[in-house]
């Protein structure tokens, strides 16, 4: 199949990128946030959120989308990673995020057990800052901390976005299905086959219960952070449906495409591979709108 740059650019009319890694950031980024939102504008998309390991986004966010951009045809979204550089699980730090206007609650991501338990020899993973503490979501017992109760009861209070970080699916699961007993609707699991270790069983369980399962271009194009062969990203796609997938970029850093750039390479993937324009569209689009409460025309 034959891919042309129209058919790419025509079906990120109208993306969301619920994972744009700009700066500025304590990691080397390619560019700053606002760079990051004229870029995504130029390439006609409905939004981007910017997240960051090391500190909260919406204040930049905020400022970024009420001045200089307060014309610009793109929503900027936001929210906190719940990383140790604020506290770690930290009911303070979801409600003031929240009150803010942050749409998004990352779980720990770099301060997770989980991603430390994985990271042990990996020489390219730095410290930040100061050595981390272990993060996790379930005490000794297995059942979730009450911190954490305390944080799912905020999230739903406010409709925000629940995101999984980089948690086990041994904590995912729990957590999601104590998250929808609190009454939080919006959910999205992150790097399901890398960092949640999840097999398509468990991807198939999570996006019956209404979770969103979030695939990065990072994950899946050539570049330093490939983690996966096509066939994962059409086998998760598969076990979800495309109903249940959303497309981010996970990009940002040096040393990979940029944002945009990578999701265009994602998108000429997917059509390689025969998915159809139709659930490129809900993927791209769509979901995230849903996801975060956005309205679409699309």
């Amino acid at each position: 199949m034959t891919t042309t740059i129209d058919d790419i650019d025509h079906l990120l009319t109208g993306a969301i990128d619920l994972d744009c890694r700009t700066g500025p950031s304590l990691e080397p980024r390619h560019f700053t946030h606002d760079y990051a939102a004229e870029e995504a504008a130029a390439a006609g998309m409905a939004a981007v959120a910017f997240r960051d390991d090391f500190y909260p986004t919406t204040p930049v966010a905020a400022i970024l989308e009420k001045t200089i951009y307060a014309n610009l045809p793109l929503k900027l979204l936001s929210g906190v990673v719940l990383n140790n550089y604020v506290g770690g699980l930290n009911p303070y730090a979801v409600e003031h995020e929240l009150k803010l206007g942050g749409r998004i609650i990352w779980m720990p991501t770099i301060s997770a057990a989980n991603h430390l338990r994985m990271a042990y020899r990996d020489r390219s993973e730095k410290p930040a800052m100061r050595p981390r503490e272990a993060l996790g979501v379930l005490d000794a017992k297995g059942a979730i901390t009450e911190p954490v109760r305390e944080i799912l009861e905020i999230i739903a209070e406010y409709d925000a976005v629940l995101a999984s970080g980089h948690l086990h699916i041994i904590e995912i699961l729990p957590l999601f299905q104590a998250a929808r007993a609190a009454g939080v609707r919006r959910m999205l699991v992150n790097q399901p086959p890398h960092r949640a270790g999840a097999t398509v069983a468990d991807i198939e369980e999570l996006a019956r219960e209404g979770a969103f399962i979030e695939l990065t271009a990072a994950a899946f194009i050539e570049g330093p952070d490939r983690r996966h062969p096509p066939d994962v990203l059409t086998s998760v796609i598969a076990a979800a449906s495309p109903e249940r997938i959303v497309f981010s970029s996970g990009l940002g850093y040096t040393g990979n495409l940029k944002p945009v750039e990578g999701l265009r390479a994602l998108i000429r993937l997917c059509l390689q591979h025969g998915i159809a324009e139709e659930d490129m569209t809900m993927m791209l689009a769509k979901n995230a709108a849903q996801l975060v409460g956005l309205a679409q025309d699309r």
